[in-house]
């Protein structure tokens, strides 16, 4: 096996998501003893700070098989950090598709859910200090006649006489919105889901309320094509999204400030005026500055074209789901571990980038098409709202989560 192909090379990460650490932590611990390794640097737009509005942003991490963040977290050797931060899910079982999953091998749960801040916490320690160029982002890259790429930075922790660097290999893990996507790829867009969602953080010094305080799950509505997820996101906050059909994205996402936040809190009391305490208890106990109003969108995942150059877009970037398919994280995480391997047990980088399409690109796939049967699921109406209720009283389950609220 030669993978002199990237000894000694520069690697440039642009973003420090999900994906893009765990490909930086993977490629350290999986590349060939004997050989130099390839120099990897990270870029990060945001600090290393919790960002405003992202507080109350917690994720699922499935462990039922070999798709789920989990076991990814077991092979890049965090597991046990992962599962210390865990707000619920240690049990022996994990919902998913109204149906009971057992943990896979070597997992001792299912699924977990997580604070994103704790989750990225976790992997930047993991990764090391030095790796990671905070308050820099990459935002455009242009291919060198060397076949390399130059990469433009922006950001104000940086010189004025160093807006460009150069790599002989670019991991694009840099979101959703990925802004060297929208210039290498300016068609390849995110495509609107058909639901809007507005959500919150809860705080109860006290403690949070009962059934919450033990189980995350999902409020339903039958009139007004609605649902409302409810999860622990510590001992004295829980995290809320209500989200509803809409034809058109509702505008201006962005919200200017505590007035618009109050408005939103407001709306969704009127909303969920028929769901059963503790929900209005919630919505009253939400902090304004950690409320949002998004669009769910996703998009397809592509397989790569290496005659744009050595560039490789993993986790969002490539694949986006919205937060209602419950595996965004899940997908990230195994992302940057499949595609270390490749890398590191290819002899070339075409042969690494078409094995590692191979895996990820039928994943995401995967994962996209039950995104949108969740979505189905959680608002469903006449026939389609009885089978789920008729599901639920029978398994006590929905939408990869338990019913651990009452329902409407």
């Amino acid at each position: 096996m030669d993978a002199q192909f990237l000894s000694g090379k520069k690697i440039i990460v642009a973003g420090a998501g999900i994906s893009g650490l765990s490909f930086t932590l993977a490629i350290r611990q999986l590349w060939p003893a004997g050989l130099e390794p390839p120099h990897v640097v990270i870029y990060e737009r945001d600090s290393d700070a919790v960002t405003p509005g992202r507080e109350g942003y917690s994720l699922s991490l499935a462990g039922f098989d070999e798709t789920g963040g989990l076991y990814a977290a077991r092979d890049l050797g965090i597991l046990d950090e992962v599962l210390k931060h865990a707000t619920q899910g240690l049990g022996n079982q994990f919902v998913f598709k109204v149906m009971k999953f057992k943990p896979a091998a070597g997992l001792p749960t299912a699924g977990i859910r997580i604070a994103r801040k704790n989750l990225r916490r976790v992997l930047t320690n993991a990764v090391g200090p030095g790796r990671i160029k905070w308050n820099t982002a990459c935002v455009d890259a242009e291919r060198l006649p060397n076949g390399g790429f130059l990469v433009k930075l922006s950001g104000n922790d940086i010189a004025a006489d160093k807006t460009t660097t150069e790599c002989d290999l670019l991991i694009v893990a840099d979101g959703a919105s990925s802004k060297i996507r929208s210039k290498l790829r300016p068609d390849d867009t995110l495509q609107y889901a058909g639901v809007m969602q507005k959500g919150g953080l809860a705080i109860f010094p006290n403690g949070i309320p009962q059934p919450v305080d033990k189980n995350w799950g999902m409020l339903l509505s039958s009139g007004k094509v609605m649902a409302c997820f409810l999860s622990p996101y510590d001992e004295t906050s829980v995290a809320w999204g209500m989200s509803y059909r809409a034809s058109t994205i509702e505008e201006p996402l962005k919200l200017s400030g505590l007035d618009d936040a109050q408005k939103v809190i407001d709306e969704c009391k009127e909303l969920g005026k028929e769901f059963p305490e503790p929900f209005q208890s919630i919505i009253n106990a939400t902090d304004p500055k950690d409320v949002s109003r998004l669009a769910a969108r996703d998009k397809q995942p592509f397989s790569h074209d290496l005659s744009l150059g050595p560039i490789i877009f993993i986790g969002d970037s490539n694949h986006a789901v919205s937060p209602l398919s419950g595996y965004g994280a899940s997908l990230a995480l195994k992302d940057g571990w499949d595609l270390s391997i490749q890398l590191c047990n290819s002899n070339s980088l075409a042969e690494a980038v078409k094995a590692y399409d191979a895996i990820s690109v039928p994943r995401a796939n995967k994962v996209l098409k039950e995104s949108h049967q969740t979505i189905d699921m959680g608002h469903a109406t006449g026939l389609n709202y009885l089978v789920t209720r008729s599901l639920l009283s029978i398994g006590g389950f929905v939408l990869g989560v338990k019913e651990a609220i009452s329902f409407t």
